[in-house]
């Protein structure tokens, strides 16, 4: 049986340290073609989704948005049938149809502190220390083989095993590398328009929805826009009561009034007082199971 060689790409913002990530895994992983080289966390996750490769390197500090959020936003948008290599043995992915390639394996290059290069061991997703040494190269490049060669040995696993396998670690990654110090809790947004300033308090607010450089603050009578971030915002509130559902939304648990999950594992929220519908993606699904 004839095996397409590994793809990856390759996700750093320094063009020295990229071509030199490069020119490494060409000597230790011959084979390895490298298929796009890309400076910034949106154009990883676009030219991941497009391309499919079986290896991702993500720079955790990317502008345009870190390598852990450039991960998240590729698992939340990866196509649900495409974790099965049942139809593509061979693992081609220039031969099959789109979305049948299986979740890439991730490696986060990083200069993170000893916590948190424990926490990427714990969720058994590799890391790089910069500068990047030959000897821990090689070490990552044998255990991505080994995993690439599971991979081809297990064309009969249920499909979705890979995928929910990297979103499980994703989500549990993500709650290691976003604790800390709270900040004290937003009781009242102010949203200006002009010279007027809204004072919304929080308990009214459904939901929060990320809008370029905006938040879009929906309650029931309206909707304001805050000059923030949701990044910024999602620390100030009370995480029991408002739930990230999706990396661009988070809603007031008390306004959910149903949750319906799909065939195909997708979860729809209809709110209290709102005629829309929010999606949940697959990282946060699993808040919506019955008891």
């Amino acid at each position: 049986m004839n095996i397409t060689p590994p793809r990856c790409l390759i996700a750093e913002d320094e063009p020295l340290l990229a071509q030199g990530l490069r020119a490494e895994l060409a000597t230790l992983w011959p084979e390895l073609q490298v298929v796009a080289l890309v400076g910034d966390g949106l154009a990883a996750t676009e030219q991941a989704l497009a391309l499919q490769p079986d290896v991702c390197f993500f720079d955790i500090r990317m502008p345009g948005c870190t390598g852990l959020e450039a991960a998240q936003a590729l698992a939340e948008d990866w196509p649900a049938a495409s974790d099965t290599q049942a139809d593509n043995p061979a693992g081609n992915p220039a031969n099959c149809p789109a979305g049948s390639a299986p979740f890439p394996l991730l490696v986060f290059v990083t200069a993170y502190d000893d916590y948190a290069l424990q926490a990427f061991e714990a969720q058994a997703v590799d890391y790089l220390v910069k500068p990047v040494e030959r000897p821990r190269l090689a070490a990552c490049v044998a255990r991505l083989k080994a995993r690439l060669a599971d991979r081809r040995a297990a064309t009969s696993a249920p499909a979705g095993n890979t995928l929910q396998a990297a979103v499980d670690q994703l989500r549990s990654l993500l709650g290691t590398a976003t604790a800390g110090a709270a900040p004290p809790r937003l009781e009242v947004i102010q949203a200006q328009v002009g010279s007027l300033v809204h004072l919304v308090p929080v308990h009214e607010v459904l939901y929060f929805e990320a809008a370029d450089k905006y938040v879009r603050v929906i309650t029931a009578a309206r909707e304001h826009l805050l000059r923030a971030s949701l990044k910024e915002l999602l620390p100030q509130l009370d995480a029991a009561v408002f739930w990230q559902v999706h990396r661009g939304t988070v809603v007031q648990a008390r306004a959910v009034l149903t949750a319906r999950r799909e065939e195909s594992g997708k979860v729809t929220l209809t709110l209290r007082g709102r005629p829309e519908t929010l999606t949940v993606s697959r990282l946060y699904a699993h808040l919506f199971k019955g008891m």
